[in-house]
C-alpha cells in the first residue's frame, strides 16, 4: 500500500498537459450538449472549465488505463459527473471530505472541482488508480487541498485525521460501510453514501448495523432535484458516538509498519517522488 500526497508541481503532469490534442473525436466524446450544460454550469458555475478538463482526462487516458469503460465515456456527464457534483448540496461549506474507494475520482474528485472551500483525500487500494489520481490532481492544480492516497480504509483508521464528511459512491451494502466509514469520520460528521435503487432496501436491512458501529438513524436524500433528469440517491447518516472494536487492520509486524508509513510519508510528495508519465 503507498500513499500520494500531491503537492503543487509533485506530478509531471500541468494544467496544460490536459489540453485536448487528439481531434473532434475526444472533444466529441465529452462534449456537454442541452439540458447536460444547462445543469453543469448551476452545478459548477465557474469550476466548470475545470470540470471539463477533468471529463476529458477521464474519457481519453481514462478510459486506456482501464479506470472508466469505453462505453461510458459518451455519459461521462450524465452517469457520472452531474451525479456526483449533485451530492455538493450535502456538503458543508469548508468541510474536510475524504472518499473512501474513490475509483477514478468518483465523486470525491468531482467535489473537489467544484467546491473551492473543500480539503479532499481520495482513498483507494488499486495502484493504478491512485497513480491516475495523482496526475489528475497535478493537471488540475488541486494539489494544496487534494490527497491521495492508496490504502484500504481499514489501514487508515488512526493514521488519517478524521473528517467531516466521509463518501462512497457503490462501494459496498450499508452494513460494510458503516463499519469501515464511520471510524473515519468526526463524531458528528456524515457517511454519506451514493445509492440506486437499492437505497430504499439497504435502509431497512442494515438499519441496526450502522447503529451498532455508532451511526444514527440513516435516511435517504435526493440530490439535484429540479436539476438532473435523474437525481443521485444517498443515504446519510451521522458518526453519534465512537465504539471500541477489535482492530481488523493489517498483521502485525513489518506489513503494519510499512502501511503506516506509507500512509503518513506520502511516496507522491517534494522532489524526492517517484517521477510519473505525463497525462496527454
Amino acid at each position: 500500500m503507498t500513499a500520494s500526497d500531491q503537492q503543487p508541481g509533485a506530478a509531471d503532469a500541468s494544467p496544460s498537459a490536459a489540453t485536448p490534442t487528439n481531434g473532434a473525436e475526444d472533444e466529441l466524446a465529452v462534449e456537454l450538449t442541452g439540458s447536460e450544460r444547462a445543469a453543469a454550469e448551476a452545478l459548477f458555475g465557474a469550476q466548470l472549465p475545470l470540470a471539463e478538463q477533468y471529463a476529458w482526462l477521464l474519457a481519453t487516458d481514462g478510459v486506456l488505463r482501464g479506470l472508466i469503460g469505453p462505453r461510458e465515456a459518451p455519459r461521462l456527464w450524465q452517469r457520472h459527473l452531474l451525479n456526483c457534483a449533485a451530492v455538493a448540496e450535502r456538503v458543508p461549506g469548508g468541510a474536510t471530505v475524504l472518499d473512501v474507494g474513490t475509483g477514478a475520482g468518483l465523486p470525491g474528485l468531482v467535489l473537489a472541482v467544484a467546491r473551492p472551500d473543500l480539503t479532499v483525500t481520495l482513498v483507494d487500494s488499486m495502484a493504478r488508480r491512485t497513480a491516475f489520481l495523482t496526475e489528475v490532481v497535478g493537471a488540475l492544480d488541486l494539489g494544496s487541498r487534494v490527497r491521495v492516497v492508496r490504502a484500504r480504509a481499514e489501514e487508515c483508521v488512526g493514521e488519517l485525521p478524521l473528517a467531516d464528511v466521509v463518501l462512497s459512491r457503490a462501494v459496498a451494502q450499508l452494513d460494510q460501510l458503516a463499519a469501515w466509514c464511520l471510524p473515519l469520520t468526526a463524531v458528528g460528521g456524515v457517511v454519506v453514501a451514493m445509492k440506486g435503487d437499492s437505497a430504499e432496501s439497504e435502509l431497512e436491512t442494515h438499519r441496526e448495523a450502522v447503529r451498532g458501529h455508532g451511526g444514527g438513524p440513516p435516511a435517504i436524500h435526493r440530490c439535484g432535484e429540479g436539476l438532473l433528469t435523474q437525481p443521485a440517491t444517498v443515504v446519510e447518516f451521522v458518526r453519534e458516538r465512537v465504539v471500541t472494536t477489535v482492530p481488523s487492520g493489517p498483521r502485525r509486524g513489518r506489513a503494519e509498519s510499512a502501511t503506516q508509513a506509507r500512509v503518513k510519508g506520502g511516496e507522491g510528495r517534494g522532489r524526492g517522488a517517484a517521477r510519473r508519465r505525463p497525462l496527454r
